[in-house]
């Protein structure tokens, strides 16, 4: 124990001997969410969406039909009651719910009028009102198929409803996104530069020949990144939270805990390249660029996965930052709980335990 701690000491003088590092781990993590404050508008496609229609009608039907045969909608699933609404939104497998007015033909034929209603999940709420948009255009062209000889044209009034961020705040997005990708960035990159450095240094092999366990010298390069990664993580709530008004509506014991499995993947992760490269530069390039375009390409937060084809979808798959801000999102913005996140949280351990796995294989492979 004694051997693990003096370990641990060594590495954090590492990091505070280099003011340059210190910046760069500490001030990313700041800058960025403070100056990251944008979003991009982007085309939605195959949105999924769910529909609740009391009286099934030739009107109705005609409008459902027109929306799931546009390329900006796929009907879900259709719920019987009001009640099934929330449950379906929480599921997170809708971005939207159409509601149709009880008797909607009857309605209309008879007063000329008829409500529907567009409920969205405003957690994204550049893609809440794109889709709504998409919707109240569809519709309005239904609306004006619909007998247009007639004197009092029929009306289809429209109302909308925003799901989880009604006032539309941009930073209920990117909040979320940006913690992903520093946490992501930060540990992944500083592991594999201290793993690296060793290497370059020659200390490496003396290190893997001293008494310690591979786990144990393993666990001693990790852990001052891992409890850095958790200051920033923490930097990161504080000004989210006091600064832009994001609020933490779910459990801030859960969201610490996926934290800290996400960062620990991140870490581990880290080992891994550091165990397939021999130079820093090298294992800061595949960090940085490795690492940086997988997140805001393939995680969700800047362009929507739904849009994306086949093999890119499937490929999002393997980017961790991909669950984590699908976690966050239910965590901060919807208020949900373990029920709701429990299969992305297995899929951060599984990852965990996948790269540890091969960094201690790859270790044990050099001491041999």
């Amino acid at each position: 124990m004694k051997q693990f701690i003096i370990f641990v000491r060594k590495e954090f003088f590492h990091i505070f001997r280099d003011p340059k590092t210190l910046i760069i781990i500490i001030g990313l993590p700041i800058i960025q969410i403070l100056t990251f404050g944008f979003a991009l508008t982007n085309e939605v496609k195959n949105s999924k969406i769910a529909v609740l229609n009391p009286t099934i009608d030739e009107t109705t039907t005609k409008i459902i039909d027109r929306l799931n045969a546009s390329r900006f909608f796929e009907v879900q699933e259709s719920i019987k009651n009001p009640k099934e609404l929330d449950a379906a939104f929480k599921s997170g497998k809708i971005r939207m719910a159409v509601v149709f007015q009880n008797n909607f033909q009857e309605s209309l034929q008879h007063s000329k009028k008829a409500d529907i209603q567009l409920v969205a999940d405003a957690s994204d709420p550049n893609i809440a009102t794109i889709v709504m948009n998409y919707a109240s255009s569809i519709i309005s062209d239904v609306q004006n198929e619909l007998n247009p000889n007639f004197s009092i044209p029929y009306q289809i009034n429209i109302a909308t409803r925003l799901f989880y961020n009604p006032q539309q705040i941009g930073a209920y997005s990117f909040v979320p996104g940006i913690m992903a990708m520093v946490l992501l960035l930060i540990s992944t990159m500083m592991t594999s530069l201290a793993i690296v450095r060793e290497k370059e240094l020659g200390s490496m092999e003396l290190l893997l020949a001293s008494p310690m366990k591979p786990l144990v010298l393993i666990l001693s390069k990790v852990i001052p990144y891992m409890l850095i990664s958790l200051f920033n993580w923490l930097i990161i709530v504080i000004l989210s939270v006091w600064l832009m008004d994001v609020p933490i509506k779910g459990s801030f014991a859960l969201l610490f805990f996926v934290s800290l499995v996400f960062i620990i993947a991140a870490l581990a992760l880290g080992l891994f390249i550091s165990s397939i490269t021999d130079s820093q530069q090298v294992a800061m390039m595949i960090s940085l660029m490795g690492m940086l375009l997988p997140t805001l390409i393939l995680s969700g937060f800047m362009f929507p996965i739904e849009n994306m084809p086949i093999p890119l979808q499937v490929m999002s798959n393997i980017v961790p930052s991909k669950w984590y801000y699908t976690i966050v999102k239910d965590i901060m913005i919807k208020g949900l709980g373990i029920k709701a996140i429990w299969k992305e949280t297995f899929v951060l351990i599984g990852m965990t335990l996948f790269f540890i796995t091969i960094s201690l294989k790859k270790f044990k492979l050099r001491i041999s």
